[in-house]
């Protein structure tokens, strides 16, 4: 077995804690000494133990007495590099330093300036072997949202909406109308347990009534979020129940009522994405998808400040509706869900 055979191990490892970890990234590590796996382990939720101890507690629990001799001989694989910095746990480098690894084998090197480098230096003054750099494309890919937040400052943004086999979006009636089958309903459910936030605008707020809750599948609720400019949304709408945090962006006050938060932006006229955007980073949440309505859409292509669409197109067509957004994008993957078809698009020109 190579090392990316075994950096495609911690990926694995890492995507069980899809949503639980954020901001910080997903990590998987796996220990090995002549081809065989002896301790694995990964980060499974944000505050808790980095993915290196959890290994290393493997290791302990399966091999007992074994387990100091065994980790000297020992070559540690870790998709992200080993942090070397105290936050909510200890530095993970110390942890390979102290056990004293043979080797350490690293997909990506942590684009975090309280690392960046810092973990290898650390490995290598003290004597053990470093690679860098295994799969660094599908790791870097892994992990896009944290590297976004890092890199650009600000979430990794899904644009998402389902549209007709001629390209409606909605009726121009403003009654609801459902467009995609359950199965997507049930796939998109999916997607809002592995994102921060899901992003509404106030129309959409209104027409649809939306729970934007995670309800069709077992996880976590997204943080909802309700562009309401001049708070029109009527309080008995579902997105003010207690399921889940809301926050609702406007231009008259800032308050917090239970689980409902009340951010005073200015000027909600002129660059909304942007804004939008840097308050989101501003407090730690790291991907949101949005769901619309088609102004909000539009504005974040407009804006190019979007990184994944993700489409589903019915088999039905509709004589009237308003068109659906325009998405300047790479068509990246296709797949049938149910009836629907689903697209998705990633921008290109982000960077």
């Amino acid at each position: 077995m190579g090392d990316e055979f075994y950096i495609k191990r911690c990926l694995e490892l890492a995507a069980i804690a899809i949503g639980n970890v954020n901001p910080n990234p997903m990590v998987g590590c796996v220990i090995v000494v002549e081809g065989k796996i002896i301790g694995e382990g990964y980060h499974q939720k944000f505050g808790e133990a980095h993915a290196e101890p959890n290994a290393i507690k493997s290791v302990f629990e399966k091999h007992g007495n074994e387990a100091e001799n065994l980790l000297k001989q020992a070559t540690a694989y870790v998709n992200l590099e080993p942090c070397a910095h105290f936050g909510k746990t200890p530095p993970c480098a110390d942890l390979f330093v102290k056990h004293q690894l043979k080797k350490v084998v690293i997909g990506n090197r942590d684009p975090f300036s309280g690392v960046d480098g810092k973990g290898i230096e650390k490995l290598k003054n003290a004597g053990i072997e470093v690679i860098s750099g295994v799969l660094d494309d599908e790791c870097r890919y892994f992990n896009r949202r944290f590297f976004t937040r890092i890199q650009q400052q600000r979430p990794f943004i899904i644009l998402k909406w389902a549209e007709t086999a001629n390209r409606y979006f909605a009726t121009t009636d403003g009654h609801q109308k459902w467009i995609s089958g359950t199965l997507a309903k049930r796939l998109a459910h999916q997607w809002r347990t592995e994102e921060d936030a899901i992003l509404i605008g106030k129309q959409t707020a209104i027409i649809d009534n939306p729970q934007l809750t995670s309800r069709e599948w077992p996880g976590k609720n997204p943080i909802r979020l309700v562009i309401d400019k001049n708070l029109q949304v009527p309080e008995s709408n579902h997105i003010f129940n207690k399921e889940a945090k809301t926050i609702i962006f406007n231009e008259i006050k800032t308050d917090v009522i239970d689980n409902i938060h009340y951010i005073q932006m200015e000027d909600m006229q002129f660059y909304l994405p942007q804004k939008i955007a840097f308050q989101l980073y501003l407090m730690d949440i790291q991907s949101v998808i949005i769901e619309g309505g088609a102004n909000i859409l539009k504005q974040f292509l407009e804006s190019n400040l979007w990184d994944e669409a993700r489409i589903f197109t019915s088999t039905s067509s509709w004589t009237e509706g308003i068109p659906s957004p325009v998405v300047n994008g790479n068509l990246t993957e296709q797949y049938q869900i149910g009836n629907d078809k689903l697209s998705i698009y990633k921008n290109d020109i982000t960077k």
